[in-house]
């Protein structure tokens, strides 16, 4: 299910916690690096490991906007749409990026290179309307600058 670097990284996480309940979230991200979401069998190996039930494992993994319970594309971008953002143009940003990707927000392309979410806050008031893009920070958005943005990504070679 996981390569021996990534049962590595498990044993060398478990040694940093004095509990071993308290490497539960970093346990998650190391599933989702690994598979891309919380795959089921991910979330049960994370609670054997752990000592916790896949049912108290989910609880806490659905709690967080972070976690995938499903399949998401490479690239997925969290477009701001809080007051700041908001006023200065996010409902225009996302349906621009609805209508270039040809997906509703909570969708993913066909080639599985994008998702869309709309997040309430990602604490950049000062540079609106942004988005985060997987772990990068878009801010001072235009349309032609989510354009740029978009053309990169859709040129990313797999893997």
């Amino acid at each position: 299910m996981f390569s021996k670097s990534v049962e590595k990284d498990f044993q060398e996480l478990l040694q940093k916690y004095p509990s071993k309940r308290s490497a539960l979230l970093p346990a998650l991200y190391i599933v989702q690096r690994e598979h891309g979401w919380l795959t089921p069998e991910g979330i049960e190996y994370v609670g054997n490991l752990i000592g916790l039930s896949p049912a108290q494992v989910t609880e806490v993994a659905t709690f967080y906007l972070m976690f995938y319970s499903k399949p998401v594309g490479k690239n997925v971008i969290w477009v701001c749409h809080n007051l700041s953002c908001a006023l200065r143009g996010a409902e225009e940003v996302i349906g621009h990026i609805e209508k270039k990707l040809n997906i509703k927000v909570g969708e993913t392309t066909q080639d599985g290179k994008f998702t869309l979410f709309r997040q309430e806050c990602l604490a950049s008031c000062d540079t609106a309307p942004m988005m985060q893009v997987n772990d990068d920070y878009e801010e001072n958005l235009t349309l032609s600058r989510v354009d740029e943005i978009l053309e990169k990504l859709s040129g990313q070679k797999e893997g």
